[in-house]
């Protein structure tokens, strides 16, 4: 994921943290992830099995991860980057080499999905794949069709960048995610040029496409959508596979008639990997590990799924997920969708300073 808005500690981390009187200083695993992207359940079974206490601390943007670690002495032991980013900050030496020893369920792991993500991490030395997705378009199904028409087309960037189609659905509120590294790329996609481009015209052409259709975006936000989508206050939004089908079930769970979905763009997707990773400092690396490992367990990793409804690459876990999850190809893409996913690309500082001025301009409208 490329970005969510921070909130208090969960129930369970506050739980866990009272609990310290009965673990030692060397009981902790200090744990940074995304917001709303763990059950409770799962932290708290760690602690019984291994008597290790989680003090766990939600962000909302690899860019809030990215400035603490660069910091230096950040306290963690175990963080969540996109693995775009973690790319960059491994070669900043910011994290430790795995030591496998300590990892036996790596060999839970689907090699496909892991050899993927060690396009940005070679031998996947420094991170396991924690959950991945796809950069896609959250809608309401019934707003949508009364604009569009009963037989609109979903799978399609046309949503919101064609401005015919965005100019229809302007009015029941269109949200984009407040994060060029999946924006630019998807407008690069929707014009038929490489989404994987690093070349400033490219990324031009792009910014160009944004601002004709900026007037159609109500607001730029990384978590907002879920709640909106699933209360009826927009009907369209460029989000997180995951995050939009937990708006679906909430939208469900409510009964308010309120009916939500996600659809892979056709033209082409980002596909991203969130990676669990420890940082060279962490003052609790064999705690840290021990995370790590209970969480390519297989049924933990299915029980973190059945709550997020994002793909996880453990394949040993498939056999637990719930049915409905692990077939449905919004979730766990068919091969021939899977076709047409891209992965994100590590920017330079170069890129870095263009794509940051452009998306100024996106998001000022100027």
């Amino acid at each position: 994921m490329q970005g969510r808005k921070a909130i208090p500690l969960t129930s369970a981390a506050l739980a866990l943290t009272a609990l310290a009187g009965t673990a030692t200083a060397q009981g902790v695993v200090n744990v940074f992830n995304w917001s709303d992207y763990i059950t409770d359940e799962v932290l708290e079974q760690f602690t019984e099995k291994t008597g290790i206490r989680v003090v766990y601390d939600v962000y909302d943007s690899n860019d809030t991860l990215e400035a603490r670690l660069l910091a230096g002495s950040s306290g963690f032991d175990v963080v969540v980057p996109t693995a775009t980013f973690m790319q960059r900050q491994i070669a900043a030496g910011v994290y430790m080499p795995l030591n496998r020893d300590l990892l036996p369920n790596l060999v839970n792991m689907d090699e496909a999905l892991m050899a993927a993500a060690a396009t940005h991490d070679p031998g996947n030395e420094h991170a396991v794949i924690y959950m991945w997705g796809t950069t896609g378009i959250g809608y309401n199904i019934d707003m949508v069709a009364e604009r569009l028409g009963e037989d609109f087309d979903v799978d399609t960037w046309a949503m919101v960048f064609d401005p015919e189609v965005a100019g229809k659905l302007a009015d029941c509120g269109i949200s984009w995610l407040d994060s060029p590294t999946d924006m630019f790329p998807a407008a690069m996609a929707w014009l038929g040029l490489d989404p994987q481009s690093t070349a400033a015209e490219d990324f031009e052409a792009a910014a160009d496409l944004l601002l004709s259709v900026r007037d159609t975006v109500r607001y730029f936000h990384s978590s907002q959508y879920i709640s909106d989508l699933a209360n009826g206050e927009i009907c369209v939004a460029v989000g997180w596979s995951g995050d939009v089908l937990q708006a679906a079930e909430r939208a469900e769970e409510a009964g308010r008639g309120v009916n939500v979905w996600y659809a892979i763009p056709a033209e082409g997707a980002m596909q991203w990997f969130d990676m669990l990773a420890i940082p060279e400092d962490a003052p609790n690396p064999e705690n840290a590990h021990a995370f790590i490992n209970f969480i390519m367990e297989p049924e933990v990793s299915a029980a973190i799924t059945n709550y997020v409804w994002f793909p996880n690459a453990n394949r040993a876990s498939w056999e637990f997920v719930d049915e409905e999850i692990f077939n449905d190809p919004a979730i766990f893409p068919t091969a021939e969708v899977a076709e047409t996913l891209f992965t994100g690309v590590t920017y330079d500082s170069r890129t870095d300073r263009l794509v940051t001025r452009l998306w100024t301009r996106v998001r000022t409208g100027q």
